[in-house]
């Protein structure tokens, strides 16, 4: 099967650092780009749909679960590389955990809910433990 053609320009995107607690929720990338690396649920804002509307969507679409947004954590860019992967400005953000439990789609092969301190032995996604530390700061101070 043939890969999906790339768009010529910047994609935008969001992910939500879903706190539970005081674990966060990882999920495994069963796809590209970034297949088998563990990251934050999310995924492309559609045209004409607010950072909010997209992040809960992608946060039901790939896990099933309810979600408050806490604020904005911090943004990374992913610049393409050799290979044909894409061009994505990622804003993440903070959020608490509201209800039900993590159930995955296709695109996700695995999740672990772990404290922060925890999760530097999997394979990550660039950035994603700077992302964390801003987002759980926001969920403590209640922002």
């Amino acid at each position: 099967m043939a890969s999906p053609v790339q768009p010529t320009h910047p994609q935008l995107a969001v992910s939500a650092a879903i706190f539970r607690g005081d674990k966060v929720l990882l999920v495994r990338r069963a796809r590209s780009p970034a297949k088998g690396f563990y990251s934050l649920p999310g995924g492309r804002v559609e045209f004409g749909e607010s950072l909010h509307t997209a992040l809960m969507r992608e946060v039901d679409e790939e896990t099933g679960l309810e979600i408050d947004i806490v604020g904005l954590a911090g943004w990374r860019e992913v610049l393409p590389a050799a290979g044909g992967s894409g061009h994505y400005l990622i804003m993440s953000f903070a959020a608490r955990w509201l209800a039900r439990e993590p159930v995955l789609n296709d695109e996700l092969d695995d999740f672990r809910w772990l404290v922060p301190e925890a999760i530097g032995e999997l394979k990550l996604t660039g950035g994603l433990q700077e992302v964390i530390e801003k987002a759980r700061s926001l969920v403590r101070a209640g922002a």
